[in-house]
């Protein structure tokens, strides 16, 4: 019995301490989630008016821009996985990895693609090492605060990769990101990024408002050499901060789970030893009652 209610003190002791672990990681992840949450309310309206701005670049002008023009025969396709530098989030990561998969087996399987991984986070990279697949690059060590150099080293990188002259180069740059809808709710997104696709602001207009007419200085090529990697980086630089939110909300999530179950095994251990305790000391008295009748016998 005394053996048994010290394993029962001890599991008490671990599971205390990693409640203690779980416990703290949630409130960090809850502080965190707040400023995530913020960093993507405030970048959206310069997300919506670079928009506009490469939307009317497109609507009044009849070049044929690199990033905008589909190319004939689409060969190489760039992939790139935003993922988490870190685990302990619930199927954050899995769910994007998931994701990532499908779509790979779409463009491999379905449309003859070749597919060329680029990474962010230590989970994703963690997982292609793990299997021996190639990368192009991977970027890590931010996922739970990204800025915006680091979405313009990312942009930067495939817009390079993408304009390459080089036959061999890429051909068009799908995005696999995790999309914040709430606290509760995290979605695992694909998009294409390249060649351009104006996808945002689907309200119509109103009927009052009149469609201005643009001119371009020095001319509409220079415009869109400027605005199109602004527009990219931006656009990046949402997603990074759609997945940071959705990572810290997942986290915060799956530690309050932990740490609920480590308080119920904690009520389970200390009802057992409490158990075993009462059990050694009725069979200690019913012993010391036995020994007395014994030696009253004896007498």
């Amino acid at each position: 019995m005394g053996a048994q209610i010290r394993e029962y003190r001890q599991r008490i002791r671990s599971v205390s301490a990693t409640k203690k672990i779980t416990r703290a990681m949630e409130l960090m992840a809850a502080s965190r989630v707040v400023k995530a949450q913020q960093a993507v309310r405030e970048s959206t309206p310069y997300a919506r008016a670079l928009t506009k701005a490469v939307s009317a670049v497109a609507t009044f002008s009849d070049e044929d821009h690199p990033l905008t023009s589909e190319k004939q025969e689409v060969a190489q396709a760039a992939v790139l996985i935003i993922a988490a530098d870190r685990g302990l989030a619930g199927g954050y990561n899995a769910n994007v990895l998931k994701e990532s998969e499908r779509l790979i087996a779409r463009l491999v399987e379905e449309e003859g693609k070749e597919v060329r991984a680029y990474l962010v986070g230590r989970r994703a990279v963690n997982f292609y090492t793990f299997r021996k697949r190639d990368f192009v690059a991977q970027w890590t060590g931010f996922t739970e605060k990204p800025s915006f150099e680091h979405a313009r080293e990312i942009g930067e990188r495939l817009v390079a990769d993408f304009t390459d002259p080089d036959p061999a180069s890429i051909d068009e740059v799908h995005v696999v990101y995790t999309r914040f809808v709430s606290m509760v709710t995290q979605e695992p997104q694909v998009i294409r990024l390249l060649p351009l696709e104006v996808v945002e602001g689907t309200e119509k207009p109103a009927a009052e408002d009149l469609l201005p007419m643009y001119e371009f200085e020095p001319d509409a090529v220079s415009v869109l050499d400027a605005l199109l990697p602004k527009y990219v980086n931006a656009r990046l630089f949402n997603c990074l901060l759609q997945s940071a939110a959705s990572e810290l909300a997942a986290r915060q999530r799956a530690m309050k789970s932990a740490t609920d179950n480590a308080e119920e095994l904690i009520k389970k251990y200390t009802r057992l030893a409490n158990q075993a305790r009462q059990a050694e000391i009725t069979q200690e008295i019913s012993e010391i009652v036995g020994g007395a009748s014994a030696l009253a016998e004896s007498k």
